[in-house]
């Protein structure tokens, strides 16, 4: 989302930095609820098999809803974007079903907790520290990159216990520091979308899902690294 040529036009702004903050993590939570019964759901239905044999159309659909909501939400109506975002969490929910196949509900339970907790850290520190980590952007950008790549690598090739858990610690600790680094940023999107109440929306349902996918992405690396821990005991 482009928000560095916008221009304001307004002298005063039309929703506070409070109210801001607020509904994008209402909407965020919102997103987090929808896709956990959604992935409970399905499974614990015929809509598992449904997922099974679909699975990549599923996933090729979410992709897409990502694109769309990232690149296109300036041009999207209010309803439309919160729609294409709800849209992605419902997707997104069905297509992670099997960890509630793969793993028992004391081990999702621990790990929703340890991710809010993370996560909680990390947009505590983002939203007070007074150092500017705009920096850190292009860093984590190709941590990223690297991740995607290795966990390619590693689904085609297989990976190791030891492997599997420096790559999953490696992971949570880029999406912990990208917690902080998009918290921080929802404040300069405020910055520039106060003065208009429908982009304000828009760019608090956009920062939602950037929270959202930190979130996601945090609660999968510690649920696999509980899951290699339990694996390892028994």
């Amino acid at each position: 989302m482009d928000y560095n040529n916008y221009n304001r036009g307004y002298t005063e702004p039309t929703m506070t930095s409070a109210d801001y903050m607020t509904r994008t993590y209402r909407w965020m939570a919102c997103g987090l609820l929808i896709t956990f019964a959604a992935a409970f759901v399905t499974a614990t239905t015929p809509l598992i098999y449904v997922v099974d044999s679909l699975y990549l159309l599923f996933t090729i659909a979410e992709l897409a809803l990502v694109f769309m909501l990232s690149s296109r939400v300036q041009n999207m109506s209010v309803g439309g974007a919160r729609a294409t975002f709800f849209g992605y969490a419902v997707l997104n929910g069905m297509v992670l079903s099997y960890y509630f196949l793969l793993f028992d509900v004391s081990t999702l339970v621990l790990a929703f907790l340890a991710t809010a907790l993370y996560f909680g850290l990390m947009a505590v520190y983002g939203t007070t520290t007074h150092k500017d980590l705009s920096g850190w952007g292009p860093k984590l950008m190709l941590g990223l990159i690297a991740l995607l790549a290795t966990g390619f690598v590693g689904m085609l090739f297989g990976m190791g216990f030891g492997a599997t858990v420096l790559y999953s610690g490696i992971g949570l600790v880029v999406f912990m520091l990208l917690t902080a680094y998009d918290t921080q940023k929802l404040s300069q999107m405020y910055a520039y979308y106060a003065y208009d109440s429908e982009l304000a929306e828009k760019a608090s349902i956009y920062g939602a899902l950037t929270l959202y996918l930190d979130f996601i992405n945090i609660f999968l690396y510690v649920v696999r690294l509980l899951g290699m821990n339990n694996r390892r005991r028994s």
